[in-house]
């Protein structure tokens, strides 16, 4: 692959493709993100800890802002250096366009998720999966199934920011192609055989094959981005291609804040003691002169800023160490994995795992989230694929926009996914109860 095919302004839309004095095409792009009522309403959905009153702890929306913030810097200190390496190829680029298309993918890498997080993940691929869905999934082609038994918040975002999301007679917002390679940290559709993967480089983590990064309604539009960008296809017979390289570093600007700032959320929320989460930070910064602060949670939070200006750090150093292997699609680890504090990481994500995200309430919200989830989708599955009583109050009254006239039935389930992906977590809650009576609207005269 070639950085400047990779770095590609191109957009959808050939004649969108409009200069402004003001702001670069990947500087568009974040603008356009920003003002997303998708992006608006991360505020509103689960992180770890899910309805909540500690203002303290960070929504979808706060650890969207943050990661944006790392892979701001990620982004323009690896470009500073690739700019240098291939001054020539990219002499209509700067190290800031890296970091522009790095911050605009790490703001919308988490646009997709369904209400409480991963669990609604978990909830939907559940459901296609139960005997409740046996029927109606039947009548889709095997490929089309896969879209909504492994369901995925990362397609889902895909299909908002090329489709779902748009001003009036356009497709999309219509990002530069280059962002939207970026965003696909899974280049690949769903229902790939895994011995493919196995088959394709033994050596690696294969960490891009994991999951699926769009449905089959939006494969043509991949494809042709993939072939803008000149990413690498792995089977020609399949719809897989290797990671854009920049994907690299939003995973690694993902997992650096989720590792980092989990372990102080569960400090502030009492599940992790001050003493163990003040060994584990200052366990990455081992060597580095550390001042001591008297407040406790000013403490934690001075380390926290150290860790993740150390990480980034180590990151960019492994990024640049492994450019040719990335270029060439034979790398396919998460960085985080190779840098010097990558052990030190696991254990801080095994620590957080078993005090956090297995602690009693987050638990009890999880096992909520499948009841509304699975509810919900029960409702309006059958509301659009039957012609029964409820079908005209669920699907005009509740449905918005929903299309029933010449409308294929993958593309009737695919708008009731987009529906409940959408909510947020006191949105589907609240909807969930209005349905099965627990609630009632208040009445007027």
């Amino acid at each position: 692959m070639h950085w400047q095919q990779l770095l590609s302004r191109s957009r959808l839309l050939t004649d969108l493709n409009l200069g402004d004095p003001g702001r670069t095409p990947f500087e568009k792009d974040f603008d356009k993100i920003i003002f997303s009522s998708y992006f608006r309403r991360l505020k509103d959905k689960t992180q770890v800890f899910s309805l909540v009153d500690n203002d303290y702890i960070r929504s979808r929306l706060s650890h969207s802002l943050e990661a944006s913030c790392v892979g701001r810097t990620l982004g323009t200190l690896v470009g500073q250096e690739i700019v240098k390496r291939h001054s020539h190829e990219l002499q209509d680029y700067t190290a800031r366009d890296f970091g522009d298309i790095i911050a605009a993918a790490c703001l919308a890498h988490d646009i997709g998720n369904p209400p409480f997080g991963h669990a609604g993940e978990d909830a939907i691929q559940e459901w296609f999966k139960s005997p409740n869905a046996a029927a109606v999934l039947s009548l889709l082609t095997p490929e089309q199934q896969a879209d909504f038994k492994y369901f995925e918040g990362n397609a889902q975002g895909f299909r908002i920011l090329t489709k779902l999301d748009k001003p009036q007679h356009r497709q999309g917002l219509q990002f530069t192609c280059a962002t939207l390679a970026t965003f696909t940290k899974y280049p690949r559709e769903a229902g790939i055989n895994s011995n493919s993967f196995n088959q394709y480089n033994s050596n690696s983590d294969n960490k891009s094959t994991k999951k699926h990064g769009f449905f089959q309604e939006e494969k043509d539009v991949f494809t042709q981005i993939a072939e803008e960008v000149g990413l690498i296809r792995r089977k020609e017979h399949l719809s897989w291609w290797c990671r854009h390289p920049l994907v690299f570093l939003v995973e690694a600007a993902d997992d650096i804040c989720y590792h980092i700032v989990d372990l102080e959320d569960g400090f502030s929320m009492g599940y992790i003691d001050y003493a163990a989460a003040k060994m584990w930070l200052s366990e990455i910064l081992t060597g580095e002169k550390i001042d001591i602060l008297d407040d406790k949670k000013e403490h934690i939070k001075y380390l926290r800023a150290r860790a993740i200006h150390k990480l980034i750090t180590e990151v960019k150093q492994v990024f640049l160490d492994n450019e040719k292997q990335i270029l060439s699609g034979s790398f396919d680890s998460p960085i985080t994995s190779q840098i010097e504090s990558g052990f030190k990481l696991k254990e801080i994500i095994d620590l957080t795992r078993k005090n956090v995200y297995e602690a009693c309430e987050v638990v009890e919200v999880k096992v909520a989230g499948y009841e509304v989830i699975g509810g919900l989708l029960e409702e309006f599955v059958n509301a659009v694929t039957n012609n029964n009583l409820s079908k005209s109050y669920l699907t005009k009254k509740l449905l918005p926009n929903f299309k029933d006239n010449d409308e294929k039935l993958y593309q009737k389930i695919l708008q009731v996914t987009d529906y409940i992906s959408g909510m947020t977590d006191s949105y589907a809650v609240s909807l969930f109860k209005k349905i099965k009576g627990i609630s009632l609207p208040r009445g007027g005269r």
